[in-house]
């Protein structure tokens, strides 16, 4: 029996099996390619997508704060004056509900720093909106006084820096590494001896 000859047809079986084989890992390794590739793509497309509703998230929050605390000012001056102020506190009800609204969403978005921060901005907001309700109903706590609203609504404006600059420092728009000027301080709410901080259910 010629063994070089039987053994022809087994190499051939041989070649064409390691080529299948060779074909279909290399087939297998670039399916693995393309779904690492997909999935790295759609991890990073899911952080873009993230930081877009954190930074939509952040927009919307800096300005309802804003016309939260520009109609707060508008109702004391209004107070101050002796004007009817039914106009004036309707825009307040509605900036109110708004900064509501748009403060609830910010707690499922915002990362805890930046949270702490619009929290006590928020409290701050409803605290100064319930001693102007008193004020204009006429049934004032002890403490509550159109000056202390004043100095309230000074240091709300310096809080909504410091929120503002922490929202930048947390979407990547600025460095946050130390307290500056317009950072916010954890007291800057509470240190007016003579202000109410009962809270308005914000």
């Amino acid at each position: 029996m010629d063994v070089s000859g039987a053994g022809a047809p087994i190499a051939a079986v041989v070649g064409v099996v390691g080529t299948l084989l060779s074909a279909l890992l290399t087939q297998r390794a670039a399916e693995r390619g393309r779904r690492g590739e997909q999935e790295r793509a759609e991890r990073v497309q899911a952080r873009a997508r993230e930081a877009e509703e954190r930074r939509t998230c952040c927009v919307a929050l800096n300005t309802a704060s804003r016309q939260y605390l520009a109609a707060l000012t508008d109702q004391l001056h209004a107070l101050m004056r002796r004007e009817d102020s039914r106009a004036v506190a309707q825009r307040l009800t509605e900036a109110r509900d708004l900064h509501r609204d748009v403060y609830a969403e910010a707690q499922m978005r915002l990362r805890d720093p930046v949270l702490a921060l619009a929290g006590e901005v928020t409290h701050a907001l409803g605290a100064l909106y319930g001693e102007l309700r008193r004020l204009n109903d006429g049934v004032p706590r002890p403490g509550d006084s159109l000056d202390a609203a004043q100095w309230e609504i000074d240091a709300l404006w310096e809080g909504l820096r410091g929120l503002r600059r922490g929202m930048r420092a947390d979407l990547g728009a600025s460095e946050l590494s130390r307290p500056g000027p317009g950072a916010p301080d954890p007291r800057l709410f509470r240190t007016n001896p003579g202000a109410s901080r009962a809270s308005s259910g914000c």
